[in-house]
C-alpha cells in the first residue's frame, strides 16, 4: 500500500500491486461510498470515505471527501502481502458471540527497513534486511464498544515458526529467536510468530516503515506529547525540554523509537512512550476540528495509504472503510494500552521471555473480554492493579480452594510429551511452555502428530496419577485420561482444542462458542503498564538511570540535554 518499499529483505522486496483493485465509484459529481460488503437498501450519495491507517506509533482513523480520481489515486497506493507465512497451521480463528458477531484482531507492524532511498535518507544502517521495531496487537471486540491494544516487546525471546515467504522466495526453519526477527521473512511470518506465541487469532496485519511515521505525522498536523524531564537520547535523536510539545515528522519518529529516553531505557520503556503517542493520536483525530477540513484530511488519507503494507484481505478501498467504520464506533475511553507481562531472559539479560501472567491478557483477547466498564472506567481490580504506577501493590484477589491433585510424582518432576494434531501451527509449544509455567519439568517436549479429533492425556503404566494431575491442570475433564502406549505422560491436543492454554475456556462439550469466564482484570493487567486512549493526565517518563551514552561517558538523558547545547531541540 505503498510508494515506499516495506518490510524489504532484499532489493524490490514487496513491489507487486494489488492485481485487480475494487471498481471505482461512478463518475461524475458525487460517488456513493458503501461499507465494504454492502449495506441494506440504497443512502444518498455521500463524497465520504473513511480509511484506516496503523502507524508504527499506533492507530490513525482518516476522513477524505474523494471523487472517482481520488478514488483510483488512493486505491492504487496499496500495496499487500498474504496474511501467513508460516509452514503449517493459519493465523488462527474468531470465536463468534451469541449474536453471531466476530471480533478483529490486527497486527500492526513497525519496520525498521532502511533500504529504499526515503527510509535510507532518515538516518541509522541503510541497506538489506528488516526487523519488527513495533509489534502490537489492536483487538476491536465483536460489539465494536472496545479495544486492546497490546505491545509484544521485540527483544522477546520464543520458539520462531517454521516461515516460507512466497514473495521473495525465502524461508527459515523452526528456532528460538528473538520475535522482530520474522519480519525478515515477510509479515506473515511475523503474523504466525505473534500466533504461535499468544494463541491470538490474527486477522489482519498493517505494516510501516521509517518514512510512514513522518509522512503521517506531517499530514495530520503534529502529535501532542509531553515529556517529565529535559531529555536527549542521541541515538534516536530526541531531544525535548520538560513540558508539552506537538511533534511532527522527525521529531514524531524520533519520540516513538526513542529506547533509551525513557522508563528503564529499553524497549519496555518505548511501549508506553509508544500508547501514550497513538492515544494522543486517537483524541486528536477523534477531535470534529481535526477531521473537518477536507484538504487535510485527503493528504491524511493520501499518506497512509502510501505508508502501509497490508495483507490482502484489506488490499482496496472498500475494505479499509469498513475497516474504519467499525473502528470509528470504540471511544477514546474504552480502549486500553497495555504491553505482554514479561521476565529477563535467564540467558541474556538485555532481551526477555514471555511471564506466565501473560496468559491472562491472552486470554481476554482471545475471548474477547473488555479491560473497561461499559462508562468507560477500568474495573475496580483493573484500577487497583494501576493505582499509583505500581501495579504489584494491589490486593490480590481472594483466591479459590485447591482442587484436589491426584496422588503421583512431584509435578516438577513429570516431564510432558505435548503433540499437535490439531492442525493449528504452535499449540503445542503453547500448551508445553503453560505446563512448564505451572511447574512442570521444564524437560517438557513439544512436538507434531497426526491429525486428532478429540484432546486426550495418554500414561504408560505407573503414570495414570500424573496424568489427571495434567488432564486437571489444564483444565479436561478425567475422560480425557487414557491409557497410552508411550513413556510417562502424553498430552495429544486435538481439534477440539484450538486455542488458549486452559481446555473449555472458550468452547461446550459440543464444540459450540461457550461464555467465557468473568475476566480477572487485575490478572490481565498487572505489570502490563495499563492506560486508555482518553487519559490526558500523563506524561512521558524521562529515565533518570544511566541509560544514554555522550561522547562516549554514560549518562542519564537529563544530564545528556544539558551537556548538548549545541544540539537543536527536535520541537519547541
Amino acid at each position: 500500500m505503498t510508494d515506499i518499499q516495506l518490510d524489504q529483505s532484499g532489493a524490490g522486496r514487496r513491489e507487486r500491486r494489488l492485481a485487480a483493485a475494487a471498481p471505482p465509484p461512478p463518475t461524475g459529481g458525487r460517488a456513493a461510498t458503501r461499507k465494504a460488503g454492502g449495506g441494506k437498501g440504497r443512502k444518498k450519495p455521500r463524497r465520504v470515505l473513511r480509511i484506516v491507517a496503523f502507524t508504527s506509533a499506533g492507530a490513525v482513523l482518516v476522513t477524505a471527501g474523494v471523487g472517482a480520481f481520488v478514488y483510483e489515486k488512493l486505491n492504487g497506493n496499496i500495496k499487500s502481502a498474504p496474511l501467513f507465512a508460516g509452514a503449517s497451521g493459519d493465523a488462527g480463528h474468531e470465536k463468534p458471540d451469541a449474536f453471531g458477531r466476530t471480533p478483529i484482531n490486527i497486527l500492526v507492524i513497525g519496520s525498521d527497513t532502511r533500504d529504499n532511498a526515503a527510509d535510507c535518507s532518515i538516518g541509522g544502517d541503510c541497506g538489506s534486511g528488516a526487523n519488527a521495531d513495533v509489534e502490537m496487537v489492536l483487538h476491536v471486540s465483536a460489539d465494536r464498544s472496545n479495544a486492546t491494544v497490546m505491545s509484544v516487546p521485540r527483544d522477546t525471546m520464543t520458539q520462531l515458526p517454521a516461515c516460507n515467504d512466497t514473495q521473495n522466495h525465502t524461508s527459515m526453519k523452526a528456532q528460538t529467536g528473538q520475535i522482530n526477527s520474522t519480519l525478515d521473512y515477510g509479515p506473515g511470518c511475523t503474523v504466525a510468530a505473534v500466533h504461535q506465541l499468544t494463541g491470538i487469532p490474527i486477522d489482519h496485519f498493517v505494516t510501516v516503515d521509517f518514512s510512514g511515521v513522518v509522512q503521517m505525522s506531517d499530514a495530520v498536523g503534529g502529535v501532542p506529547v509531553c515529556v517529565t524531564d529535559n531529555v536527549y537520547d542521541p541515538d534516536s535523536h530526541l531531544k525535548l525540554k520538560k513540558g508539552n510539545h506537538t511533534l511532527k515528522g522527525m521529531a514524531a519518529l524520533q519520540f516513538v523509537r526513542s529506547r533509551h529516553g525513557f522508563g528503564d531505557g529499553s524497549d519496555l520503556g518505548r511501549t508506553v512512550s509508544q500508547h501514550m503517542f497513538i492515544g494522543s493520536m486517537v483524541r486528536q483525530l477523534k477531535s470534529a476540528g481535526t477531521l473537518a477540513d477536507p484538504t487535510a484530511v485527503y493528504s491524511l488519507a493520501n499518506a497512509a495509504t502510501k505508508a502501509l503494507t497490508v495483507d490482502t484481505g484489506l488490499s482496496g478501498i472498500p475494505q479499509l472503510v469498513g475497516l474504519a467504520d467499525d473502528l470509528n464506533k470504540v471511544p477514546a475511553d474504552r480502549i486500553t494500552f497495555t504491553t505482554m507481562q514479561n521476565a529477563p531472559d535467564p540467558k541474556d539479560a538485555a532481551r526477555v521471555i514471555v511471564a506466565p501472567a501473560a496468559k491472562n491478557l491472552f486470554s481476554t483477547i482471545i475471548n474477547d473480554q473488555s479491560l473497561t466498564t461499559g462508562s468507560g472506567d477500568k474495573s475496580s481490580a483493573a484500577a487497583q492493579a494501576t493505582a499509583a504506577g505500581d501495579p504489584a501493590a494491589a490486593p490480590a484477589p481472594a483466591a479459590p480452594a485447591p482442587a484436589a491433585k491426584p496422588a503421583g510424582a512431584p509435578v516438577g518432576e513429570v516431564a510432558v510429551h505435548v503433540r499437535n494434531g490439531s492442525k493449528v501451527t504452535g499449540r503445542a509449544a503453547a500448551v508445553a511452555a503453560a505446563l512448564i509455567a505451572k511447574g512442570y519439568s521444564s524437560k517438557t517436549t513439544q512436538a507434531s502428530a497426526p491429525d486428532t479429533a478429540t484432546t486426550t492425556v495418554g500414561y504408560a503404566a505407573g503414570h495414570q496419577a500424573d496424568a489427571q494431575g495434567v488432564a486437571a491442570a489444564v483444565g479436561l475433564p478425567a475422560s480425557a485420561v487414557v491409557p497410552g502406549d508411550s513413556p510417562g505422560v502424553t498430552l495429544t491436543i486435538g481439534a477440539d482444542w484450538t486455542s488458549g492454554t486452559s481446555f473449555g475456556a472458550g468452547t461446550s462439550a459440543g464444540g459450540a462458542p461457550a461464555a467465557p469466564a468473568p475476566v480477572d482484570t487485575q490478572a490481565a493487567l498487572n505489570n502490563a503498564s495499563a492506560a486508555t486512549a482518553d487519559d490526558t493526565s500523563k506524561c512521558a517518563q524521562v529515565s533518570h538511570d544511566y541509560t544514554v551514552r555522550l561522547n562516549g561517558v554514560g549518562m542519564t538523558p537529563v544530564e545528556a540535554y544539558t551537556k548538548s547545547t549545541d544540539v537543536p531541540d527536535s520541537a519547541p
